[in-house]
Formats: C-alpha cells, sequence, structure tokens
C-alpha cells in the first residue's frame, strides 16, 4: 500500500506547482485532487511529468446518479473526465452519487443508482478506467447524501458487477457512519479500489482523533492490499509534519 495526498486538502491554498513540489519533497510519489475543471490540466501534465509524480485519481463531475433523467448528463461527464484522466495517465475517477431525491422511494433511487453504474461499464472498459464509488457521512459533513453506509455501496457494486466499479472506502467517513471499520475493510477488501483517511473528530491529521491508523494500516496491509492511502485532510499544523507521520504507520 502506497501513500497518496490529496493536494486540495492537505495543501489547500498552495498553487499547482507548490503543492506538487512538496508532495515530491518528502519522498512521496503520488498525489490526487477533487475537481478536474478548476485546474490547468495543461500545467498538471507538465509538473507530473518534470517531477515523476503518479496522479492517482480525481472526480468525475457531480451529477446525480440516483436521479434516472441525469443520467446522460452524467455519462457525458464521465467521458470528458476520461479524456483528462488518459491526459494525466490517471486509472481511476471518484464518483459520488447525489442527494436523495424527496419523490421517489429509496430502493427506487438505488435501482437508478445501479442502472447507472451498469451504464458507466462500457466506458469504463473501453478506457481501462476504474469507477470508485464513494459512500460519505451524512451526519456531520453530507446532509442529505444518498449513500452512506459501506455495506450497502459494497451490495451495489455487487450489483453492478464489474471490476471496473468499485469502493472508495473513506475511513473517516465510515468512522462516523458505522465504525468496525478492521472486520468492515477485511470482509471487502476485493471490492474497495481505494481508500480516503483523516482522523475523527475534526477530520485533520490521522493522529489526531480516535482513529487508531496503525491497527488500520497494518490490516490492510496483512490482506495484500496493493493500491494507494489517500491522504485527505484539513491540517492543524504544518502539513508536511502530518504527512510525514502518516507515512510511518
Amino acid at each position: 500500500m502506497k501513500i497518496s495526498v490529496c493536494i486540495d486538502a492537505v495543501l489547500r491554498g498552495y498553487d499547482l506547482d507548490k503543492s506538487l513540489q512538496t508532495v515530491k519533497s518528502l519522498g512521496i510519489d503520488s498525489f490526487e485532487f477533487w475537481a478536474w475543471w478548476n485546474k490547468d490540466i495543461d500545467r498538471l501534465v507538465q509538473l507530473k511529468q518534470d517531477l515523476h509524480l503518479e496522479v492517482v485519481t480525481f472526480c468525475t463531475k457531480f451529477i446525480s446518479l440516483v436521479d434516472s433523467s441525469k443520467r446522460e448528463e452524467y455519462l457525458s461527464g464521465l467521458q470528458e473526465s476520461i479524456m483528462v484522466a488518459k491526459r494525466l495517465d490517471c486509472k481511476r475517477l471518484i464518483t459520488q452519487v447525489g442527494n436523495e431525491l424527496t419523490d421517489l422511494s429509496r430502493n427506487q433511487q438505488r435501482e437508478n443508482l445501479i442502472d447507472g453504474l451498469k451504464a458507466c461499464v462500457p466506458l469504463l472498459e473501453q478506457s481501462g478506467m476504474t469507477l470508485l464509488v464513494e459512500p460519505l457521512n451524512i451526519n456531520v459533513d453530507h446532509k442529505g447524501y444518498f449513500l452512506y453506509r459501506s455495506d450497502e455501496a459494497f451490495e451495489i457494486v455487487d450489483k453492478v458487477g464489474s471490476n471496473h466499479v468499485k469502493v472508495l472506502f473513506d475511513i473517516y467517513h465510515q468512522q462516523i457512519t458505522e465504525g468496525n471499520l478492521i472486520n468492515a475493510i477485511i470482509r471487502n477488501i476485493d471490492k474497495i479500489g481505494h481508500f480516503h483517511a483523516a482522523g475523527h473528530p475534526g477530520r485533520h491529521e490521522l493522529g489526531n482523533g480516535e482513529i487508531n491508523y496503525k491497527a488500520i494500516f497494518d490490516a490492510i496491509r496483512k490482506v495484500g492490499f496493493n493500491g494507494y492511502m489517500g491522504l485527505e485532510y484539513f491540517p492543524l499544523s504544518d502539513p508536511k509534519d502530518g504527512i510525514e507521520e502518516s507515512n510511518t504507520y
């Protein structure tokens, strides 16, 4: 398992050049970010090449998957995101699913979500991309969001039935929602394509809060996960300190 730094969170306030130079200076070769549409992609391509960095993942456009009337718009946004990903040699895209709708049953929205993800599979297969479906907590940060439990996310990925659609397991969000982190991770490691990490409470450095990240990192390594742990938190102190600490777990 390797560390990836989410520059929009951990290094917020830094410009693109300073962000990536900071990542490289700390001996980390991988980074990620949120939106591509507010970035200078030409500059990002150049910096990535010059610094020999890997773009691990970023978000596709924030269009609802639980609303079937938005499906063509979602697929168009996904296609745009795939084109950007190809320029960056990136093989993973993060998707959120949208907020719960008040005029449709939860079961119908779930079916819309599954059907929408199935509709993505041909694009993903053709491009060699993996789409990472992210549950988010609704207690603290994302009130109204449809998908908040990891067990439901794993069930949905099972229904989609493609190795190109996996779960982004955000340890911070799932600690808030359900706890029982290590068991959930170990049982479903084959369905997890990426991790995010932050301390709780507060969404700060990994050592700041109640989550035992050393035990979690050890458990993930023990089951042979060879992907990435994305650091996605808002630092209380010098960002370099938290990144270096995370590299010791």
